[in-house]
């Protein structure tokens, strides 16, 4: 094993193990590489990349601490590594979105409040029947993020946000080139916000699941 590997190892044993907690600050550099018998250089390495993942939170001229753990913020390095993804790993994706976001929307068809699908609603009528592309994707990702947020799972929630970037770049490129996707997605936000004014999880999912299924077939076609 690399030194540096190791490094990250023995500081991820005492985050696990609970003798670092959230919040709490590291030793200083010299008494935690005697104490982990490390080199100086090698635990630097490993704070440097244990930061980068927001397990650990580098104040200058304050020290090093472990962050909140917060899974939105570890899923923050989701984030960074999906914005490296190629065109042709797009559909993957979109299969992964097809299994997680479905599930999420048939969960937030038992907690969302008639607030939340007022606010929905709104937002589908200010759209209107003919927004340019533009309008219509930004609207998507908001609709589909306000569903998956009001299912009440940070995990997931964090997941598909992170998913959300690739799939981005398709949606408008099939609002471009398909006659009939403007309208067909409007329809389909429709259908998911009346199964979920139902309070039917089981419609929720299923016209999640149609929703998502459209763009996958149609990228399948095209590339």
């Amino acid at each position: 094993m690399a030194v540096t590997d190791e490094a990250i190892e023995k500081i991820k044993e005492m985050i696990v193990s609970g003798a670092l907690r959230p919040g709490d600050r590291l030793p200083k550099e010299s008494e935690l590489a005697a104490d982990l018998g490390l080199s100086r250089n090698s635990l630097r390495e490993a704070v440097r990349a244990l930061s980068l993942i927001r397990i650990l939170d580098v104040r200058q001229g304050d020290g090093t601490y472990v962050t909140s753990l917060d899974p939105q913020l570890l899923l923050e390095a989701l984030s960074f590594v999906v914005d490296f993804h190629r065109d042709d790993t797009v559909l993957e994706f979109l299969a992964v979105r097809r299994i997680l976001e479905p599930a999420a929307t048939g969960m937030a068809a038992l907690c969302i409040s008639e607030r939340q699908l007022d606010t929905l609603t709104s937002q589908l009528e200010e759209l209107g029947d003919a927004p340019t592309v533009e309008e219509l994707v930004a609207c998507d990702l908001e609709f589909h993020r306000s569903i998956v947020q009001s299912a009440g799972n940070s995990v997931l929630c964090s997941l598909l946000d992170g998913l959300s970037g690739p799939t981005t770049r398709a949606r408008v490129w099939r609002g471009l080139t398909q006659e009939d996707a403007v309208s067909r997605t409007l329809y389909e936000h429709r259908a998911i916000l009346a199964a979920l004014r139902d309070r039917d999880a089981e419609a929720a999912r299923s016209w999640a699941t149609v929703h998502i299924a459209s763009v996958e077939q149609w990228l399948r076609t095209t590339l």
